[in-house]
């Protein structure tokens, strides 16, 4: 099913409810067509906190001398992810801040051990790092690189997320290389990011299907005090007519619209959107086109510090309490747990 710019940028403006709910069944009947019932679980481990950059919406940006940092070491690394084969997850996703800390043949030989004891797939989260590193990673096993473009618009984009010195950023032509060594793809936006216009967002959306993405996670902003935009500074707004709402509704929104442009994608319901619909924002993604959950494995005295937006979901949750919950929703739903790695399955629909 095709969806052109405009028609996106008219749902994104949608606000009557049986309209959206024509949305929402669309959303789930090509999830079901294209990816089936199976929903895939990832086990997240947040590997370290040290960043490097200084965006402006993120709680871990190296100007913030308030959060406490940490780096985990291989042996807790191994630990944290052994509880994902101990689920039966087929995937773990290291991640981190921009971190150079995390050296490429240190992480290189961690995922050597996973993919020797264990075979879970290998999902790498790490920022923008250099060529020979990606390489390097690829070789020792990993199966999929996550980096998100945040926003299309180039000038919105420099604005919240400051260069390096010396070092422009072009996370599109980063995600091309990535899929030129061999990974599988994941990208996503902040929905609502001040300044994010209906058009901006629209040609964001397509551009998940211009890119022809295998993972794509998007949620709304949630700002933290600690940041530029959390003070309410860095640059002229737009008129709230053309403003982007940082709401779950919106989120749900382009979670469907995703789901119908990319219909073969993994999509998860991401954290965002669960913090910000404490009710049933897990079984509101499920049916709105999302096929996979994140559940957290990082060490529960470390989660407080990897806060890249405050009060998230998943602080305190203990992941023995939280899987039989999941499964549980699961059922509730007609859905079932997936088997294997859950890679992108081309050509189902």
């Amino acid at each position: 099913m095709n969806l052109n710019k405009q028609e996106i940028e008219t749902w994104l403006r949608e606000t009557n409810s049986d309209r959206l709910s024509e949305l929402w069944q669309m959303a789930d009947r090509v999830r079901r067509r294209s990816v089936g019932d199976a929903v895939h679980m990832r086990g997240l481990v947040e590997i370290s906190n040290h960043c490097r950059r200084r965006c402006g919406y993120c709680g871990l940006q190296a100007g913030n001398s308030r959060v406490p940092r940490y780096r985990m070491s291989a042996i807790e690394i191994r630990s944290s992810a052994a509880e994902a084969f101990s689920y039966g997850f087929g995937t773990v996703v290291l991640q981190a801040g921009e971190d150079t800390g995390i050296e490429g043949e240190w992480l290189a030989d961690i995922i050597r051990t996973f993919k020797r004891e264990t075979g879970l797939a290998v999902t790498l989260s790490l920022g923008e790092r250099n060529e020979e590193e990606l390489a390097l990673w690829r070789e020792a096993g990993a199966d999929r690189y996550l980096l998100r473009f945040e926003t299309s618009n180039r000038d919105l984009f420099r604005a919240v997320h400051p260069p390096l010195k010396g070092a422009a950023s072009n996370r599109f032509d980063l995600l091309r290389h990535l899929r030129e060594l061999g990974y599988e793809t994941g990208s996503g936006v902040l929905i609502g990011l001040p300044g994010q216009s209906y058009n901006s967002l629209a040609e964001d959306i397509c551009m998940f299907a211009e890119l022809d993405l295998d993972m794509v996670g998007s949620g709304p902003f949630i700002p933290h005090p600690d940041t530029l935009l959390g003070r309410g500074l860095g640059f002229d707004l737009l008129p709230p007519e053309e403003q982007v709402p940082n709401t779950a509704l919106m989120g749900y929104k382009v979670l469907a619209l995703t789901r119908i442009v990319c219909p073969e994608a993994n999509l998860p319901c991401t954290t965002a959107l669960t913090t910000l619909n404490t009710n049933d924002g897990l079984e509101s993604g499920l049916m709105r086109g999302a096929n996979v959950i994140m559940m957290n494995l990082t060490p529960l005295t470390l989660r407080p510090f990897y806060e890249i937006y405050p009060e998230k979901s998943c602080f305190t949750e203990e992941p023995a309490e939280t899987w039989p919950r999941l499964k549980n929703i699961l059922e509730a739903l007609e859905r079932s747990p997936g088997r294997g790695p859950g890679g992108r399955k081309h050509g189902l629909g």
